[in-house]
């Protein structure tokens, strides 16, 4: 689909456009910087991730899943959102992906339109490593980047977070990795998407590595995606809100909302929402939050809880 619908689409469905010229030819400095203009009603900054419902939804992993009711496909998502949470934006998980086939991928982009609903960032996983020693392994991770580039184009959406595979006794490099999501983010700004990284990972995506490798590759189209409570599974408080600190620095369009995870002790560990609200604002962040509750219970019930939550801190 090209660049001028997508932008329609945005306009008309989300109330936020994505304006970015293409990009200029020859150093990767000359490319344009995204330019989305953001919604200011606090409801409208909401988005839920199908994450939290990972055993409710089909998947490329259906052995995994442990619900005995039937699982919806990720097509209705768009629709049990927008009815039952009364929230527009949406972040369909990559594992709930059945293709990224372009037919598979404009069937989901109509199911989500016709639901009133609009796709604002994928979270994609990938199997390589972007800074993996072999250089055929990070041509490979390279390539599955720019695919979820290629399908966050054709579903409408501004950005993709693309993971950071870890490699066994290889520890986490920042001018590989840096290199590598040089070229995501040159094939991203071509199209019109940003490209994110996340504190998800203790080690291989650290929230402080992160942010190195987003300095050292120094492309506009390269940005961090602030998770509230992945750096808090250090147990560590101070290291949690100096990362999420550094990470809103480096953050553009999408953040996920959590109030709490559950720890390697299996105890759930709760992170301040409103000291990491603080810290967002204090960046001078204007983009998405993304509920994602990743906690045992209720996904339906904790994520009205955290849409609660968010709605008490942007107001």
């Amino acid at each position: 689909m090209g660049k001028g619908s997508r932008r329609d689409f945005l306009k008309k469905s989300t109330g936020f456009a994505l304006a970015a010229a293409a990009p200029g030819k020859g150093r990767q400095s000359t490319f344009s910087k995204p330019h989305i203009k953001f919604p200011l009603h606090p409801r409208q900054r909401i988005s839920v991730a199908s994450y939290p419902f990972r055993d409710f939804i089909e998947s490329r992993h259906d052995s995994n899943q442990t619900s005995k009711q039937p699982l919806m496909k990720i097509n209705d998502f768009g629709a049990m959102v927008v009815q039952k949470f009364h929230i527009n934006n949406i972040e369909p998980w990559s594992a709930h992906f059945k293709s990224t086939d372009p037919a598979y991928v404009a069937e989901l982009r109509a199911a989500v339109e016709k639901a009133g609903a609009h796709v604002v960032n994928i979270p994609a996983d990938i199997k390589h490593s972007v800074y993996d020693p072999d250089s055929a392994m990070r041509e490979s991770a390279i390539q599955e980047g720019k695919s979820w580039v290629d399908v966050a184009a054709m579903l409408g959406s501004p950005s993709v977070r693309i993971h950071m595979a870890g490699v066994r006794d290889v520890k986490p490099d920042v001018d590989r990795a840096a290199e590598s999501f040089r070229q995501i983010a040159n094939y991203g700004a071509g199209k019109n998407i940003v490209v994110n990284l996340e504190n998800d990972d203790l080690v291989s995506e650290d929230a402080f590595f992160v942010v190195s490798v987003i300095e050292k590759a120094n492309h506009p189209y390269l940005h961090a995606l602030p998770d509230f409570a992945n750096s808090m599974m250090s147990l560590n408080a101070d290291f949690n809100y100096r990362a999420v600190t550094a990470m809103f620095k480096h953050a553009y369009n999408i953040s996920h909302v959590k109030e709490g995870e559950d720890g390697p002790n299996g105890k759930f560990v709760p992170v301040d929402v409103g000291r990491t609200f603080a810290i967002a604002r204090a960046a001078g962040y204007r983009g998405f939050f993304s509920m994602e509750m990743d906690r045992q219970g209720d996904p339906y019930a904790g994520t009205q809880n955290l849409i609660d939550l968010t709605l008490k801190y942007l107001s």
